[in-house]
Order: C-alpha cells, then sequence, then structure tokens
C-alpha cells in the first residue's frame, strides 16, 4: 500500500485492491501506477465531485490527461477511489474547482 499527501496535507492511500480495481475497469491504467500517485500530489488542478470526492487532473501527453477521483476522510487518511484517462478535459471544467483558486 501506498500512502502519499494531498495539496490539502491528507494522506492518501492507494491500496493493492484499489489498483487491482483501477486496472480491470481501466486496463489502459496498468502502466500508470506512479503518475495516478503523481496526479494527487502535484496535480494540474483539482474539481470537487458530486458525493464529496475529489477529482485531480494531470496532463500525461498532448490533450491526454489522468483523472484521479479521491476521497478526503480526515488530514490523516483519505484514499483514491478510482483513476482513468480522458482527453474531455473541458468536462471537468464545468465542475467546482478546489485548486488552485
Amino acid at each position: 500500500m501506498e500512502m502519499i499527501q494531498s495539496k490539502n496535507g491528507a494522506n492518501i492511500r492507494l491500496t493493492e485492491e484499489r489498483w487491482f480495481h483501477i486496472t480491470e475497469e481501466h486496463s489502459e491504467m496498468a502502466g500508470y501506477y506512479f503518475e495516478v500517485l503523481e496526479t494527487v500530489e502535484s496535480p494540474e488542478a483539482i474539481y470537487q465531485g458530486g458525493t464529496g470526492e475529489c477529482i485531480a487532473i494531470k496532463e500525461i501527453e498532448a490533450g491526454k490527461y489522468i483523472v484521479v477521483i479521491y476521497r478526503e476522510v480526515s488530514k490523516e487518511d483519505g484514499f483514491i477511489i478510482t483513476a482513468f484517462l480522458t482527453r474531455r478535459k473541458k468536462q471537468l471544467e464545468r465542475r467546482k474547482k478546489l485548486w488552485p483558486l
């Protein structure tokens, strides 16, 4: 299990179970383990999810983004829910921006 810090200073974990889920549901993510962690630690932007989760994005190549959805339960505990690749940045930008303001 990997533990990283979000921009809010919360400890965010990526468990083996979640990584398995991510790569099973989104097989194209298999080679992006460290990029997923890096997206939470150093995102390009963070948007608000529909039920309190955070949506971090980072461009990995021209027009292609990693999207990581995670939840901050407290400063000591948080977890990655899922991650995927997208080219549809405009859809994410419709959400409330949490960082940077």
